[in-house]
């Protein structure tokens, strides 16, 4: 992992989203309101806030973007959905 010291949230994002990949993205700040705009515009698929970047959340979906990841979303409701197939079954009694 590397750390990159930014003047701003601005060249944060630019040198976040400048990458090929976007597996995760974490940002350590004080001020929440600079975080949570980090969060919204940064392009990846972990993000974290005030945590470190290795691990993840197994019981949420997961992937990353770009050249990151290979296609569906693990874990959670996405993971469930991907690897079930629904059947509707009209019953009369």
């Amino acid at each position: 992992m590397t750390l990159n010291p930014v003047a701003g949230l601005n060249e944060a994002l630019e040198g976040a989203n400048a990458t090929k990949y976007g597996l995760t993205a974490p940002i350590s700040r004080r001020r929440l309101d600079i975080a949570e705009a980090f969060l919204e515009e940064v392009e990846a698929g972990l993000l974290h806030v005030n945590q470190p970047a290795a691990g993840v959340e197994y019981q949420v979906p997961f992937d990353g973007v770009r050249s990151s990841g290979y296609g569906p979303r693990e874990q959670g409701w996405s993971a469930f959905e991907f690897y079930s197939h629904w059947k509707t079954q009209v019953v009369r009694l």
